[in-house]
This record gives C-alpha cells, structure tokens and sequence, in this order.
C-alpha cells in the first residue's frame, strides 16, 4: 500500500547516528580526548565532530571523564560537556575550570590542643570545640579532624533529630554465611576498610554548638552484637529484619562509625546471619559499591592494591569554599519564583519523619523500551536520564493537576567534587527542585529543554535545598515538592540482589533496603543494557501503579519521539490501557432493570408506601 512498515526494519546500529562525516581530531588536546572518550565508551574511534551522549555516554561516565581531565591539568565544569558535547567544541574549553585549593588539616597524632584556628572548614569558638572533644573517647589523640556539613547532611540530621521513633535515613542490608569463621574473616575485612576511609570513622556532633560539626576519630571499631533467633518465628533473616525494623530501630550518629552489625545463628542450620545498618549521613549508593568492592578485595588478598583514600573533606571545601551564593539565589528565583503553590502527586504532602506507612514495588522495564529509549535519547544527543525526567515530569503533572510542576531530583553530586570523587566513600548526592513546564510544547523540544534544565542545575548541584526554596513563591513551611526522582546507575550484580557474594565461597547476599521521608519517590535504576523502576509511596496510593504511570508515560514518549515528534507534551498519556478501560468504562457500567413506564412521582409514591417512616 505504499507505507513504509517501521516495526518491520532492523534496529539500526551504532554508526546508524553518525551524522556527520568523520574527521580526526586536530592537536593535542583533541587527540588526548578522543582517546579518553573511545577508552570510557567502548568505540574504536572517536572524531572531532563526534557527540557524547550519541555515542553513548552518561552521568556516572562523566564523572570519570572529569576525572581522567582534571589528571591532565585539562579541568572543565560539568555543564560545559553537557552544554558542548561535541569533542571539539568541548576541547577548545579545556582548562577553563580551576577548582578550590583545599587548606591542610592541620590537626596532626601530635596535637595536644585544637583550637579555632586549626579548622578552617568550620567556625567554632574555643568552648564549642572543647564540647567536641569531650564527646570523642580518646579525647584530642583519637580526633584525626572536624568540619562542617554538606548541603545534604545538614537535611539529613535534620530529619534524623525531628524523627522521635525509627530513622528514615538508615540503609538496612543482610547476608549469610557458611560457618562463624568465615563471618568473622568478613568483618576483619570490614575493620580494614574502615580504618582506610575517613567517613566511615566520622561522628556527628551538634549539642551546644552554633553549627553541627563532623568528627574523624583515628580509631573507631565495629559495634557487632549478637542475639538469639526464635526457631519457631519463621525465616531467620526475617526475625532478624523485624528486630531491628528502620521504622523503630535508630544508632546514635554521635558515635563513630555509623555502622551497626547484629548476627544471629540461623536456627535448625549452621550458617550465621548478618544485618548491616549504615546511616546515611556516611554514604550514597556509590559509597556502598565502592565499600564492597574494598571488602572483597580485603578477602581476596588484594587489599595492597588498593588506591590511596581520598578524604572526604575535599567535597566539604567545594560545598563551603566554591560557594556563589548569589550565582545559587539568581539561578533558582528565576526558575522557581513564580511558583507559588507545592507540587503533590496524588495529594500527597505529609512528609515522614520516620518512614512509616510506604510501599515499595519494583519491575524491570521491558528490554524493547528500553532499547527505544536508548536509541531517542543518541538520536538527539541527550541523556537517557532527561528522557526519564520529563516522562516523570508528566506522570507528576497528570496526579497534581498541573501543568508546571516541581519535584525533586537526586544529583550525583561527584561531578565537581574535587580529585579522586569517582572513588571516595561518603554522602556526595545532594536533593534539589527540578522545575518542567508540561504544556503545548512538541516532545522532542521539551527533552531538549530538560535535557537543559538539567545542566543548568550541575553547576548548583552543592547548593542548599532551603536556599532553593526560599527563592520560590511558596511559603514556608509548606514543601515546595513531595515527589522524587533518583536517576541511579547500578551494576549488573546489584540487579541479582541475591546469590553468592562476588563468587566468594559460602557468603551469600540476601538483600538490602533505603528509605526517603518524601510521600513519593521513584528510582530509575540503569544497569547498562537494562532499565528497572522502582517506587516508594505513601499509603494509600498503590506502589505498583506508579511504576505503571511511569512504564506507560515512558511509552508514550517513545512513541511520539518516533513517529510524531511535534507532539505537545501535556498529551502524552500516563493511564495504562488496562486501567483507562477500568475508570472509564467498568466503572460507568451503571445500567439497571427499573419500572421504566412509571413517571417519577409514581416512584416515589410506591417507596413511601413501601416504608413511610423511612429518612427521604
């Protein structure tokens, strides 16, 4: 018939989006970052015209480009690559970004005293200091140094202190084991990295001080407890799950390290059970994967090749030191200021102090979307994570009622963090207000715009959350936003979620769990070649269903950026087929037998016969 049957062509392949002719990059600068970018990407050649996220790159590649850069002396912000994707373009602003020189700890094992003047990262005046001190045991020999919070562990301590029962902050994981001795080789392992990195022996103090300060003790051992399981209480790990449930159980984050172990001898069995809780106040989800990539190495007897730490100090001087409070005020009073009502999905506003009353879901996405959705995001030179934004963006604005919409989004938060970011433990992720206006504009225009947005918001991305939302219409101490979006890359082990630990014998990993205090959070979850969504809510709206909106709102974005790309936005629809024909068809089945010969009055006349002395 003359049509021309998309379904039915190949998916194209790689060179299948270079649209441009090849050319090879001109000088040095160019040649180093070619060879950078075919090394981080996986091609075989890289051009001069080629484009970053056409061939493939991400967030968490970025990173290590920074990285890899800022070796050569070559730095650059984060925003220019995703602002000037295209190698040359990006190699003509090498060298532009200069970072923050971070001042010297100068509290050393020989200190006897610490005074003002020793910390440059925090003001504190002498009887505050003295305060700190006294809460360290070991007192001034065991405290390797003290500074300030970043943006994001002040909201977390926040929220940690207003929750009186539970904390929704604590990062709960389990294992099992095949005999006490190789449990105990582990938490060997364990000790070791800790002693290595200083935000796993860092306390949080702020009792009679101006400001909340963290503490480094040199020296902080594991607390590992050990208590008796009911044989006759079902899964082990369950009881074990239950005892020490986030919803009631709390550590005291004054007190180094954040971690808590509790074993259990599994009853009727031999193997020994392991519940890990770790305080988010220490850790993001790179902080667990790097932590466990250690411990492995640990066990295997490659804990000598392991890099130099880096201190986690070095963000805290990028956050305090690099501030442009104006620059931060300016960006988000222009994005924000005319929003003057909280964006709430589904009406849901309350925000949980403890975690309480949310179910969670989760379902991998199917693998054809998930290839379409890659294939869009090369095809106009975007991140798949703007793709997920705006489709989000959509799925919020249809349970709110409005077309400009806020909601949160997780920053990485290791773009511009100083050397050795990709690779340093502690909380670099920072929550901050996305603002996306879903109305008449053509899909492929608003991706290009989030995809915008979104750089625009790296350069802020240590800011604070209560400067952004000072800077918006809404008052205080009404939530600007009650959804998230957390775009996270996982490996490929982290999907399993179960089986033998890293092919170590006789260890297996039997689960982990995270928490926000948001009513509504999503987690896209990248793994490479797969996509998964997962999603937090808050009773009585239905986990699953979102993660339908969602899957669906993905769909239809796909499918409009394919074959109509002019299409507005506020028309993508984010009701699954099964569920529209639900609302507007089962439910509007309201036909009945009745006397349709009798007038009304008639009707009523026999009723009040029936019973006369019944309420009209």
């Amino acid at each position: 018939n003359g049509k021309l049957d998309r379904k039915a062509l190949p998916a194209p392949a790689d060179d299948a989006y270079a649209r441009r002719s090849y050319e090879a990059p001109r000088g040095a600068v160019e040649t180093a970052l070619a060879q950078i970018w075919a090394e981080l990407l996986g091609v075989e050649r890289v051009g001069r015209h080629d484009h970053f996220f056409e061939l493939g790159g991400h967030s968490l590649l970025a990173v290590q480009l920074m990285e890899r850069l800022r070796q050569l002396s070559l730095g650059v912000e984060v925003r220019t690559l995703f602002a000037r994707p295209v190698l040359a373009d990006l190699a003509a602003s090498l060298g532009s970004h200069h970072e923050v020189a971070v001042p010297a700890n100068l509290i050393t094992e020989q200190s006897t005293a610490i005074t003002p003047q020793m910390l440059p990262l925090i003001e504190l005046a002498q009887p505050e200091i003295d305060r700190i001190v006294a809460t360290v045991p070991g007192g001034v020999g065991n405290i390797q140094d003290i500074y300030g919070l970043s943006p994001l562990q002040d909201g977390i301590l926040f929220h940690h202190l207003l929750a009186t029962k539970g904390d929704p902050y604590l990062l709960v994981s389990q294992m099992a084991f095949a005999d006490r001795g190789l449990l105990e080789r582990y938490l060997g392992a364990v000790q070791q990295v800790v002693d290595r990195h200083d935000t796993l022996r860092t306390a949080f103090v702020w009792e009679g001080l101006s400001s909340p300060a963290q503490v480094v003790w040199r020296r902080a051992p594991l607390e590992v407890s050990e208590v008796e399981l009911d044989a006759c209480d079902g899964s082990g790990a369950d009881e074990l799950r239950r005892r020490f449930d986030p919803l009631r159980h709390r550590i005291d984050v004054g007190r180094a390290p954040l971690l808590q172990f509790v074993i259990a001898r599994e009853p009727g069995s031999t193997r020994w059970l392991l519940l890990e809780l770790q305080h988010h106040l220490i850790g993001d989800h790179t902080t667990l994967e790097v932590m466990h990539a250690e411990v492995r190495a640990v066990l295997e007897g490659r804990g000598h090749e392991l890099p130099a730490p880096q201190p986690f100090r070095n963000l805290v001087a990028q956050a305090r030191l690099d501030v442009d409070a104006k620059a931060h005020e300016q960006f988000f009073r222009t994005m924000l200021a005319d929003i003057d009502e909280p964006t709430t999905p589904f009406g849901l506003s309350e925000v949980y102090g403890d975690g309480g009353g949310v179910g969670e879901a989760h379902r991998m996405l199917p693998q054809a979307l998930n290839d379409r959705l890659r294939e869009q995001a090369r095809r106009l030179g975007v991140s798949l994570a703007s793709l997920c934004h705006l489709a989000w963006g959509q799925v919020v604005a249809r349970s709110s009622g409005r077309e400009q919409v806020v909601f949160g989004t997780v920053l990485f938060g290791r773009m511009q963090a100083g050397a050795g970011a990709d690779r340093t433990m502690g909380l670099f992720i920072n929550t901050l207000p996305v603002r996306l206006d879903l109305d008449g504009t053509g899909v492929a225009a608003s991706v290009r715009t989030t995809h915008a947005r979104l750089s625009e918001l790296l350069a802020h991305e240590h800011a604070s959350l209560a400067l952004a939302q000072r800077c918006s219409g809404v008052a205080a101490p009404a939530p600007l936003f009650g959804a998230l979006l957390n775009y996270r890359h996982n490996t490929p082990a982290a999907m399993a979620g179960s089986g033998t630990a890293d092919g170590l014998s006789g260890m297996e990993w039997l689960g982990d769990e995270e928490r926000t205090n948001y009513p509504l959070t999503l987690s896209v979850e990248d793994y490479g070649e797969a996509l998964g969504l997962t999603a937090q809510v808050a009773e009585p709206v239905s986990a699953d269903r979102v993660c339908g909106y969602m899957q669906h709102a993905l769909e239809q974005l796909t499918e409009a950026l394919e074959h109509a790309p002019n299409t507005p936005v506020r028309e993508l629809a984010i009701l699954p087929a099964a569920e529209r024909a639900y609302l507007l068809e089962e439910l509007n089945r309201t036909a009945a037998a009745y006397p349709s010969e009798r007038c009304i009055h008639e009707l009523f006349e026999q009723q009040v016969q029936k019973a006369p002395e019944a309420v009209a």
